[in-house]
C-alpha cells in the first residue's frame, strides 16, 4: 500500500477550509437541475460494464462543453477530463462509475429504465440500481462548479469516469484494474484520488466515512471436487464428491471462526453455488462449486486465501478425492483501503460540509469497491452519501442492487459539494504560498 508523501505527513493537521468553499456551495445549488437533468437521463438509459457507450458520449460532450481536455476509449469506455487550474498546485483526481446492472426495475419512478438486453445469454431487464447514474451525475456537477472556478483554482483536477465497476462481461476485462494499466494514473498524476457512493444504509443529508478498511476485498472462487463414479448403492466402489463438496463447505466455516484472528477484523467464506450428479442413484464423478471470499485487512486477505486453498485440498484429499481450486480468476478486489493521514486531514471537509451532527465514522462494508485499484497507486479516500428522505423510516427504503432501489435526490447536491471541496481543500493545502 503506497504512503502518503513525506511532505503530506508533516501537514496532516487538519487542512483548513479554503477560500473556495462559499462559492462552491453557492455554485453546487445553482447546478443542482441540471445534475437533476443529467441523473434522470442517465437512470432512463442505463447501460452494463463495457458498453456504457451512450453514456461516455454524453459525459465526453458535457466535459468538453465546459472547457476540460478529454480522453475517450480508456478501458473500453472510459473517459477523463483534465482540467488546469490558474494558480500552481497539485493534481487531484475524482472517479464516477457509470455501469448499470442486469436487473429489471421496478420502483415505478416517470423516469424508470425499460430497457432490456442480452446478459450472460439471457434475456435482462438494466437499471441503475446501485446509484451510479447518481455518481455520474455528481461528478458531471463538480466538473461545472470546478470549470466555474478555473482561475482561482490550485493545480489541476483529473475526472475519471469509469465502465465495468461492477465487474466485466464474461470473457473481457474492465474496471480500474484495466484504465490504470491504459494510463488513467498517468500525466498528470494525481497526487490523491476521492470517491464517493450512495448507499441505502444513511439519510441523503448524511455523509459517513471510515479510516483504513473500509470496504471488502472480493476474490470469486472455483472449485472442482473430482470423485469415482459409481452406484448410488455401492459408495464404496467410489469416491463421493458430493459428500466431499458437503464437507469443504462446513471446513470452509472454520476457517473463518476458528483459523482467524476476528479481533483484527471479520473475514467472510461463502459458497454461493453447488452443481452435482444427475440422478439419485448414481454417485456422480465431480461436483463443482462458487463462492466468494471478503476481507478489510489486506494481509488477512492473503492469509485467508492460503488457507482455504490448503482446507480444501486437505479435506479433499482426506477422502481419497481431489479438489481444483482457483481464487480470483474473474473477480479480485483488494481491500478498499482509505489512507489514514489523508482521511485524518480531510475530516474537517467532510464535517464541514455535512453539517451538524451529520458526519458518522462507519462500520466497515463488506461489499467491493474497484476504487481499491486506484487506492493502491495513490493515496485515497472513499466516502459514502445516503439515498433516505430524512424523517422516513429506514424500511421503506430498499438496498442498492434491489429492483426497487431508489434515492432522495438532495443527495446530488451534497455530492458535488463534498468531492468539490474534497478537491479543493486538498489542492489549497498543497498548493505554493503565495
Amino acid at each position: 500500500m503506497r504512503l502518503l508523501t513525506a511532505a503530506f505527513l508533516l501537514a496532516a493537521a487538519p487542512v483548513a477550509a479554503s477560500d473556495l468553499s462559499a462559492d462552491i456551495d453557492r455554485l453546487a445549488a445553482a447546478a443542482e437541475g441540471r445534475v437533476i437533468e443529467q441523473r434522470r437521463a442517465l437512470h432512463q438509459n442505463p447501460e452494463l460494464g463495457n458498453r456504457e457507450t451512450q453514456t461516455a458520449k454524453r459525459v465526453a460532450r458535457r466535459l468538453k462543453e465546459l472547457g476540460y481536455d478529454v480522453k475517450t476509449g480508456v478501458a473500453h469506455t472510459g473517459v477523463i477530463g483534465v482540467l488546469k487550474g490558474g494558480l500552481p498546485g497539485p493534481v487531484v483526481g475524482l472517479r464516477a462509475d457509470m455501469d448499470a446492472l442486469p436487473v429489471a426495475e421496478e420502483t415505478g419512478l416517470p423516469f424508470a429504465s425499460k430497457v432490456r438486453t442480452t446478459y450472460d445469454g439471457k434475456d435482462v431487464g438494466v437499471m441503475h440500481a446501485c446509484g451510479h447514474d447518481g455518481h455520474v451525475a455528481i461528478l458531471l456537477g463538480v466538473a461545472e462548479v470546478i470549470s466555474q472556478l478555473r482561475a482561482r483554482w490550485p493545480g489541476t483536477v483529473k475526472l475519471v469516469f469509469q465502465p465495468a465497476e461492477e465487474g466485466a462481461p464474461q470473457g473481457e476485462r474492465g474496471g480500474a484494474e484495466l484504465m490504470i494499466e491504459q494510463g488513467a494514473l498517468g500525466a498528470p498524476t494525481p497526487e490523491a484520488m476521492f470517491g464517493l457512493h450512495i448507499l441505502a444504509s444513511w439519510d441523503a443529508d448524511q455523509i459517513a466515512y471510515r479510516s483504513g478498511g473500509a470496504m471488502a476485498s472480493a476474490d470469486d472462487i472455483d472449485i472442482t471436487v473430482h470423485g469415482k463414479q459409481t452406484h448410488g448403492a455401492a459408495p464404496w466402489m467410489g469416491v463421493d464428491p458430493i459428500v466431499v463438496a458437503s464437507q469443504i463447505v462446513l471446513g470452509l466455516q472454520t476457517v473463518a471462526s476458528r483459523q482467524m484472528d476476528s479481533t483484527k477484523a471479520p473475514v467472510i467464506v461463502t459458497i454461493g453455488k453447488i452443481e452435482g450428479g444427475v440422478r439419485n442413484n448414481i454417485i456422480p464423478d465431480r461436483v463443482s462449486m462458487k463462492g466468494t471470499l471478503r476481507a478489510l485487512d489486506p494481509a488477512m486477505r492473503e492469509d485467508l486465501i492460503a488457507r482455504v486453498k490448503r482446507t480444501i485440498e486437505g479435506i479433499a484429499a482426506s477422502a481419497g478425492a481431489r479438489a481444483d481450486v482457483t481464487i480470483g480468476a474473474a473477480h479480485a478486489y483488494p481491500v478498499t483501503f482509505n489512507d489514514p493521514a489523508l482521511t485524518a486531514a480531510m475530516v474537517p471537509t467532510l464535517r464541514r460540509v455535512a453539517g451538524e451532527g451529520k458526519l458518522i465514522e462507519a462500520s466497515p462494508i463488506l461489499g467491493a469497491e474497484d476504487f481499491s485499484f486506484f487506492q493502491q497507486k495513490v493515496p485515497g479516500l472513499y466516502v459514502f452519501v445516503g439515498t433516505r428522505t430524512p424523517g422516513t423510516p429506514a424500511a421503506d427504503w430498499a438496498s442498492n442492487h434491489s429492483p426497487k432501489f431508489r434515492f432522495d435526490e438532495r443527495v446530488l447536491q451534497l455530492g458535488v459539494r463534498t468531492l468539490s471541496n474534497l478537491a479543493a481543500d486538498y489542492a489549497s493545502a498543497k498548493a505554493p504560498a503565495r
